[in-house]
């Protein structure tokens, strides 16, 4: 009854008030950009988070949020975690606090960001038309099994598989989405390091997976050591990071290094890392030059794992198509077959 009574004495402006939604990719962009502007110009945090709520850049639900986590003493990358930012980002800054290159970071991040915006609207692009003709398809299929077929009483391979092919479409469509279930709880029970190495094994997703990771920790490395912070360190900041593959890896790098392994071995041992990686490590620690040649082979990492990407969707078009044709090439056969054979017939 307290409760009730608490309920209606509750503010109506309170009641009416809705957590904002996580920010969108194309809001992270454009607030990145911003972030990245005012940092360079010299702002400090809590100078961006008043511009950004006066300003009206930035959905005011937004920065009512960042203005809350910053006067409960969170740091940037807590308040990109609270907005809905992927566990890379905010690891990417959680670290940027330490190397001091937030700038860099930050502008890393924004073209990231806007390569993988440019990725999802060619998917988008890619993908619709031909998901368009693909229903289509199916609902002439429907459309010739009711009309069609049901007054025709012979019976071929095409007038079978057309006849059927909703029904096919359907449960093909269930059984991918429990597999793709049942790999995601399966991933979700098992340590990141043994989830990555398994999806080694998988071609083509096993290439772009590898070097986007490769791209990223050379990055997060480079940044690290070239900052002159020991290896000691670095592995004790990996250990706390939120993204989980991240922190595994600490624990793991922790537990050789007291065991004497070198950096570089430790790395050549995982699979979803690059060999030229672990090379560079070592050769890099050699000539004192590591956190620079890990930062430009970075660079190098990251337009090789988005030209992948982009020669990847290339490849998916001409694929839908293909099965579209294949489709209608069915669909004639599954109307002329049977003509061709009462011919035959009267012959």
């Amino acid at each position: 009854m307290n409760n009730l009574k608490n309920y209606l004495q509750m503010d109506i402006s309170l009641m009416m008030r809705k957590n904002p939604k996580k920010l969108s990719l194309k809001k992270q962009v454009k607030l990145i950009q911003l972030m990245n502007n005012l940092f360079s110009s010299g702002f400090t945090l809590t100078e961006i988070v008043n511009f950004l709520s006066k300003s009206g850049l930035v959905e005011q639900g937004f920065t009512q949020v960042m203005y809350k986590d910053l006067t409960e003493g969170k740091n940037l990358s807590e308040i990109l975690d609270h907005l809905g930012f992927s566990k890379n980002v905010v690891t990417q800054v959680s670290l940027a606090d330490y190397h001091g290159n937030i700038e860099q970071s930050l502008n890393l991040i924004e073209i990231n960001l806007r390569k993988i915006l440019d990725v999802r609207k060619k998917i988008i692009q890619v993908a619709t038309y031909p998901v368009i003709l693909i229903f289509f398809l199916i609902a002439i299929m429907v459309g010739l099994n009711k009309y069609l077929f049901e007054q025709n009483d012979s019976e071929n391979y095409a007038s079978f598989f057309v006849r059927n092919l909703p029904q096919i479409f359907f449960i093909g469509s269930v059984f991918i989405s429990i597999l793709i279930i049942c790999i995601l709880i399966y991933f979700k029970r098992k340590k990141s390091i043994n989830n990555y190495q398994l999806i080694m094994n998988v071609p083509f997703i096993s290439s772009v997976v590898q070097t986007y990771l490769t791209a990223y920790y050379a990055r997060e490395w480079g940044n690290l050591i070239g900052q002159g912070i020991e290896m000691n360190c670095i592995v004790s900041l990996m250990q706390g990071q939120k993204n989980k593959l991240f922190s595994e890896l600490g624990f793991e790098f922790s537990e050789q290094m007291k065991k004497g392994q070198e950096f570089s071995k430790q790395v050549e041992s995982y699979s979803f890392f690059k060999r030229e990686l672990a090379l560079i490590i070592e050769y890099g620690e050699m000539k004192s030059k590591l956190g620079k040649e890990l930062e430009i082979y970075s660079d190098e990492c990251w337009n090789e794992f988005f030209i992948k990407i982009d020669r990847y969707l290339q490849l998916i078009q001409p694929a839908i198509f293909l099965f579209v044709a294949l489709m209608i090439i069915m669909i004639y056969a599954a109307m002329l077959l049977p003509i061709y054979q009462n011919m035959e017939g009267f012959i």
